[in-house]
């Protein structure tokens, strides 16, 4: 049995924390029982590299230097917290003061050249990652478990060059991941890896996107064939709802693949929405379960869940503070080729658009995006397209996505009457709807003053409060 876990940045952040994870470990590591471990940075590390970034695109030499000294405190404090032995103590704070090292040189060349490019930018993020997982494999060889620690790019991760959101090569990235990782768990030991890093077919560091260390564990999982993966984080699984607006979520047993990637996409903020990707064809099970509350069997993700947990809805997901962006104009009525333009002129200023629907009568199209890519995205339309295209731009600058989650739904008459009716009853203004053919989820747009009750409506009408598989 080969069991991939991966570690959140809330499990590697103090001492105590560092040596608790040591031991969940080494409790999985038995004979015929392999375990690959794979860490994410220590909790506030990439928000504070992606300031410092900014700092340094200000020429900010004395934020600079605070951040290099209140790393290498951080995580000094950790490792000689963390690990009792004094050779090893001594070892592992060499290999942290050398990482500083190499991060202060970094950080001092970018300054000169007074920018921040995707590639340098990518290499000033796998910092976070490069520091936290050595003090871990310390911390293993500490209580007695041979270890060895290796960056994304030495495990064999190799990406395209897309830098801040590399997709890996999953060919090539099996091969590599298995001829690195093999001899190390035949000899006994684990792999202690970074998560969201990798590099490209040229060596230069890439990092996955945010939250990319469940991408991580996904990936090297397809790649050695493990059994399981157990994504630990501070949460006992995935829920019912966000229990910050629905005090009555409850913990899900079971969930499909389809519904988690739904879930994920739809702000279940405990799963990279990527991460499903690498073992869906594979079929690997992921276990979420809550690094603080072992005894918690958390929630299993699997091709295909028990009769007992397949009901009609499973969750209510929320997208708080989007953006609505309503386009229209007699002018698109039957004309090739509309929103392909539109779509295009938005992608190619590098908007993501969330959410989608068009009127029957071609004559609008509303598309839900971040707030932070309104301005981008009504500039680019009113620059490009107004008075050609389409007429009118209308915005909505504060709305919530909310989406009835459940594969359940699937041919259920009345479903969406139920969700429609529900929020009636709260007096509640639906601006955009939208399903896709799966009928995995429903999606609706409210505004964003309305989110809460929204939710909280829709929880209670399917009984997802009470105690359940």
């Amino acid at each position: 049995m080969i069991i991939v876990m991966k570690f959140g940045g809330t499990a590697v952040d103090s001492p105590d924390k560092v040596r608790h994870v040591a031991q969940l470990i080494k409790s999985s590591h038995k004979p015929g029982n392999d375990v690959v471990c794979v860490v994410s940075a220590v909790r506030g590390m990439t928000d504070g590299l992606l300031s410092i970034a900014d700092s340094v695109r200000r020429g900010d030499r004395t934020s600079i230097e605070d951040f290099v000294k209140k790393s290498l405190k951080i995580h000094t404090d950790i490792a000689s917290g963390a690990i009792s032995d004094k050779k090893l103590r001594e070892d592992a704070l060499a290999d942290v003061r050398k990482t500083i090292g190499e991060l202060k040189d970094v950080l001092g060349g970018i300054v000169l050249l007074g920018e921040v490019t995707p590639k340098s930018l990518d290499y000033l993020m796998s910092f976070g990652e490069r520091l936290s997982t050595p003090i871990v494999a310390y911390a293993l060889r500490d209580i007695g478990v041979d270890s060895e620690y290796l960056t994304g790019k030495e495990a064999g991760i190799v990406t395209d060059s897309n830098f801040g959101e590399a997709r890996p090569l999953m060919d090539t990235t099996k091969l590599r991941v298995n001829h690195r990782l093999g001899p190390i768990t035949k000899r006994g030991a684990v792999p202690v890896i970074t998560g969201f890093i990798g590099a490209d077919q040229h060596g230069n560091t890439t990092t996955i996107g945010r939250g990319g260390s469940d991408y991580t564990a996904t990936i090297v999982a397809a790649s050695v064939g493990a059994s399981e993966v157990w994504l630990w984080s501070d949460v006992d699984g995935l829920m019912t709802a966000d229990p910050k607006i629905v005090k009555s979520a409850q913990v899900l047993k079971e969930v499909s693949f389809a519904e988690a990637m739904e879930m994920a996409l739809f702000g279940a903020k405990y799963m990279h929405p990527r991460a499903l990707e690498p073992v869906m064809d594979t079929k690997i099970p992921i276990r979420i379960r809550n690094t603080f509350n072992v005894k918690h069997p958390g929630t299993v993700i699997t091709q295909n869940p028990s009769r007992d947990s397949q009901k009609i809805v499973k969750s209510v997901s929320a997208i708080r503070h989007t953006a609505l962006v309503d386009v229209s104009g007699g002018g698109m009525v039957g004309a090739p080729g509309t929103a392909a333009k539109i779509f295009d002129t938005l992608a190619r200023n590098r908007v993501n658009i969330m959410m989608i629907s068009q009127s029957p009568s071609e004559s609008s199209i509303s598309m839900v995006l971040r707030k932070s890519d309104l301005d981008k995205a009504t500039t680019t339309l009113e620059l490009n397209l107004l008075g050609k295209v389409i007429k009118q731009v209308n915005v909505s600058d504060d709305v919530a996505v909310i989406a009835v989650v459940g594969s359940g739904m699937r041919g259920i008459k009345g479903v969406a009457a139920k969700v429609f009716g529900a929020v009636a009853k709260r007096s509640i203004n639906v601006i955009m709807i939208a399903q896709g053919s799966s009928e995995l989820n429903l999606a609706f747009v409210v505004n964003d003053s309305d989110c809460e009750r929204a939710v909280n409506a829709l929880h209670e009408e399917f009984g997802l409060g009470k105690a359940r598989k």
